[in-house]
């Protein structure tokens, strides 16, 4: 694991967890990206179609861009029993100016669902986000998802996200309420106040969209 100092290229930061490896996304990935956008599923829940390879080649150029700006890391997560498969996505944002807390997004490709890809991602993730940037302050994770999205709600419980708050609907972009799951630190103290914030809507079994 590499801490925030090497991580502004993002080139050779890798992540690990149990058979799953997770790298920053690379133009050979285009294939599989395109592939698992052309599912039903995920075309239900995401803000932004990835459809064509100019898309495709956008979405990689906004990855990219995320790790300069230290404001998205994002993973592109692979099975290493299954020579490298793209199963799923996994960001940790960092948009705002509070270091205090974060938000993780995540997607799984619909071949690999039921194969508990995303709970493992996210474990290897969420202990990276906090090691990596506890000197900056960094104490507590959020995860959104829309209300009817139930299985990233069981993938959020699974990774130790436990509900905090209801987020009420704005439609039209957000038609239904949301959950806010939150994790902190090891070390931070207990009741820190939620955040009231759009729920990020997501495909089922993640809650990446972007």
């Amino acid at each position: 694991m590499s801490g925030h100092g090497e991580t502004a290229a993002g080139a050779d930061l890798t992540l690990t967890a149990d058979g799953l490896l997770l790298r920053p996304w690379r133009e050979e990935d285009v294939p599989a990206l395109l592939k698992a956008y052309d599912d039903p599923v995920m075309r239900q829940w995401v803000r932004l179609p990835v459809s064509t390879p100019e898309e495709a080649a956008r979405w990689l150029e906004s990855q990219r861009a995320g790790w300069a700006s230290g404001t998205r890391f994002g993973f592109a997560v692979t099975d290493v029993s299954r020579g490298g498969e793209l199963v799923g996505n996994l960001a940790l944002k960092r948009p705002g100016p509070g270091p205090e807390r974060a938000e993780v997004g995540y997607w799984t490709a619909a071949w690999a669902r039921g194969r508990g890809v995303a709970p493992r991602a996210l474990e290897a993730l969420t202990a990276w986000a906090f090691a990596a940037f506890a000197e900056e302050g960094l104490v507590r994770l959020e995860l959104l998802h829309q209300v009817d999205n139930v299985a990233s709600c069981r993938v959020a419980e699974k990774s130790g996200y436990a509900f905090a708050e209801l987020l009420d609907a704005l439609p039209p972009e957000f038609p239904l309420d949301g959950h806010l799951h939150v994790r902190e630190a090891p070390s931070a103290a207990c009741g820190s106040v939620a955040a009231h914030r759009p729920p990020d809507m997501s495909p089922a079994g993640s809650s990446e969209s972007r």
